[in-house]
């Protein structure tokens, strides 16, 4: 969407100066003005964005007017460059208004450096951003309106899609032979990490996408209900279909080995069969439109999913199977739960006795949901140079500083591609090792973008609408592809480029070679500036992100095991979303560690290995808190006292891993011993037994206890095993990584 709106405001200004004969020259300013005026606004409501965008006029205005004076005057103009850099890059800190005109006061002086404004051509030049603006305001509110409600609807959709192809790939699996069975469990542990993705875009725009904090919450409850259950339903299978019970870190850790595989389920079996039917009928479910939902048939399959959720219509069969079918019961629950709450009310006329249980339960959450009060937590942003804003804007100043003198020597008229490189390369990263991949990736796209843009130069020639015409396909593809590849976005912007310098007639091969030349001194200015200058090191950043999620885990454990064992009703879906926007910074901020070039492979190996364990101890957490909010409205779910006992062992060991990696020099150990199951067997013949929820809740905190243990050893935790402490081996590999002795 954001690359129709670009696209469409660049073809909307273009068609307005085309009416008004302008020059070449302008056309360009008006292209380059009107993608900035568009991508630039990052604002929610449409009220936001109008105001938004009526300040960036004036700023743009006085950047090019700026740029036009300044453009003679090499030591003040340069001066002023970098002080409008950290003034662009400080006014982060003033949310998306601030990072919007920031950036809009950046580019548009970019383009009067680009287009060499000059003072004689400022008014007409200052018309031309005015018209861009006009023409970004009405493609963005009028030709391609854009409302939270409107990305949100789009969201859901997506969530559906991205569910309904989890299903198949569990399917996949089910019919996999031994040698399919590896791409399988690739494809499936792909579809499991883009249902997440899905429902993480969902939850950053509940807020702004919904009507009141209940709805936001209910909509919220159930995403998170289905995606659990078809994780849980991925995992079971797996379990299944293996000799084995499969070890959850299998469905996380990329290239782990498939899990040998088992006679619980045979091809010709008439279970197997029913089992894929009835999987087949749950992507049904979840891909059928609301509208289509009438009559018998579609009411008759999803009863039949639901029964699976009473132990007495399971089929006969070994006990992991009949968790398999367990679980597409709790999927098809998950699935008639986000239908009510995305598509309102349904007919209930063919109801069976189970399906009507399991509208109650839901009834029952919702009415929780709608009265419970969120909590506001205030947290303590850091101050002064530890404030990001404020620490990246003096960075990128200085690597701005040493990218004009080093661009000067290059080339006095182009020198600030390697200012734009040092700029760009500092968007959206936090550490060196952030910086020093990105600008890696930069530097690729950019030789192979030159490469293209030399053909198509030669191709268009003086075709001056079929050079546009690219330009805006490039456009296009360069929103397009962002989040997918870097190196990809910056060849289709470098490739963009040399049809421009084609249109103002200074395209040469020594143009676009200088181009990679200030591209790879701009990316060496912001790693020198990232290193020396207030510099973050990715080993201080990894270790403040682990910790995070460490503390992140332990709340969401706790408080659902407290719950679970009888105590206060908590907000634990708030818990376990916070938990999983930690995690995804620290899977973020592990690249450098994890990317190919990296030199360091044992490290590489375990920055891989720690944060597939932390994805699946974030998976049992979200099961236990999922399990936890179905108290107390639930029949089926009784808190357990006992359970407090079980959750004392992974609290401590959580606490021990937090102080480890804070502190290198604790002596802390780590505890394990009997299973967390054992602890809870009753003292006598006569003591109670724990149900099959109780049961379900052990299996998810005993592996949640491993997965936690299994962060201990390469953390260089001590661990005790009951019969002494064990120093594991990979603390010394550890200490040697560096002098301070990095988690990650």
């Amino acid at each position: 969407m954001a690359g129709l709106r670009t696209v469409g405001a660049i073809a909307l200004t273009l068609a307005v100066l085309a009416l008004m004969s302008v020059d070449v020259t302008h056309m360009v300013a008006g292209a380059m003005a009107a993608m900035v005026g568009t991508f630039a606004i990052k604002d929610k409501q449409r009220r936001a964005q109008a105001l938004t965008l009526l300040l960036g006029l004036p700023v743009a205005l006085a950047a090019m007017s700026l740029g036009a004076l300044l453009n003679k005057t090499v030591v003040v103009g340069d001066l002023f460059f970098i002080a409008l850099i950290f003034a662009a890059v400080y006014s982060r800190r003033f949310g998306d208004r601030g990072t919007a005109l920031g950036l809009i006061g950046f580019q548009i002086y970019f383009v009067s450096l680009f287009v060499r404004a000059t003072f004689s051509a400022l008014p007409g030049l200052c018309a031309t951003l005015a018209i861009a603006f006009v023409c970004s305001a009405l493609v963005r509110f009028v030709v391609v309106p854009e409302t939270p409600e409107r990305v949100l609807l789009r969201l859901r959709k997506a969530f559906r899609a991205r569910l309904a192809q989890l299903v198949s790939a569990q399917i996949e699996l089910l019919d996999a032979g031994p040698d399919r069975a590896e791409k399988a469990l690739e494809d499936l542990r792909r579809y499991t990490a883009r249902l997440h993705e899905s429902a993480m875009m969902i939850q950053g725009q509940l807020a702004e996408g919904t009507s009141d904090s209940a709805t936001a919450s209910l909509v919220q409850r159930r995403v998170a209900d289905a995606e659990i259950a078809a994780e849980r339903l991925g995992v079971l299978l797996l379990t299944a279909r293996s000799k084995e019970r499969a070890d959850t870190l299998t469905l996380h850790l990329p290239h782990a080995p498939v899990p040998a595989p088992g006679d619980r389920l045979r091809a010709q079996d008439d279970i197997t069969a029913t089992l894929r039917r009835d999987l087949d009928t749950l992507r049904l479910l979840v891909l059928r439109p609301i509208t289509d939902d009438r009559g018998t048939a579609l009411a008759h399959l999803r009863n039949r999913l639901l029964g699976y959720r009473e132990e007495e219509n399971l089929p006969r069969a070994s006990t992991a199977v009949q968790d398999v079918f367990r679980g597409i019961g709790e999927t098809a629950r998950s699935v008639l739960g986000l239908r009510l709450a995305l598509d309102g009310p349904q007919d209930e006329s063919d109801d069976t006795p189970s399906t009507t249980r399991s509208r109650e339960e839901l009834d029952a959450e919702d009415v929780a949901i709608a009265g419970s009060e969120e909590a506001e937590r205030e947290d303590s942003a850091p101050r002064g140079w530890e404030r990001p804003t404020t620490r990246t804007a003096v960075q990128v100043s200085v690597g701005s500083a040493l990218a004009i003198v080093g661009g000067e020597f290059l080339s006095s008229q182009r020198w600030y591609w390697a200012v734009l490189t040092c700029w760009v390369v500092f968007l959206n990263t936090a550490s060196t090792g952030e910086i020093l991949v990105k600008g890696y990736r930069r530097l690729i796209g950019t030789v192979l973008g030159v490469v293209a843009g030399a053909l198509l130069a030669g191709l268009v020639g003086t075709h001056t609408w079929t050079a546009f015409g690219l330009v805006l396909l490039f456009i296009f593809a360069m929103f397009f592809t962002a989040p997918l590849s870097y190196a990809l976005m910056s060849f289709f912007v470098t490739a963009m480029l040399g049809l421009l310098y084609t249109l103002l007639n200074t395209y040469s091969t020594a143009v676009l070679v200088l181009r990679i030349e200030e591209t790879a001194l701009g990316a060496v200015c912001g790693v020198i500036a990232a290193a020396l200058v207030l510099p973050v090191h990715t080993d201080r950043r990894t270790d403040e992100l682990l910790a995070t999620v460490l503390r992140r885990l332990g709340d969401v454990t706790g408080a659902a095991v407290d719950q679970l064992s009888g105590g206060p009703a908590l907000d634990l879906l708030d818990k376990a979303r916070d938990l999983d926007k930690a995690l995804d910074d620290l899977r973020s901020s592990v690249q450098p560690l994890t990317h190919p070039i990296t030199p360091l492979r044992s490290r590489r190996q375990t920055a891989r290995y720690l944060v597939a364990l932390l994805e699946t101890c974030a998976y049992h957490a979200r099961s236990l808190a999922a399990t936890a909010e179905l108290l107390p409205q639930s029949k089926t779910v009784a808190a357990d006292p006992r359970l407090r006992r079980a959750g004392r062992r992974i609290a401590h060991n959580i606490e021990v891993l937090v102080a480890r990696v804070e502190d290198d020099d604790t002596e802390g150990v780590a505890e394990t011993g009997a299973s967390l199951a054992a602890l809870l067997e009753p003292e006598g013949p006569d003591g109670p037994r724990h149900d099959r929820v109780t049961t379900r809740v052990l299996r998810h905190l005993q592996r949640l206890d491993e997965g936690v243990v299994g962060l201990a050893r390469p953390l260089g935790v001590p661990v005790s095993t009951g019969d002494g402490v064990s120093s594991p081996g990979a603390a010394s590999s550890r200490r040697t990584a560096s002098s301070r002795g990095p988690a990650v």
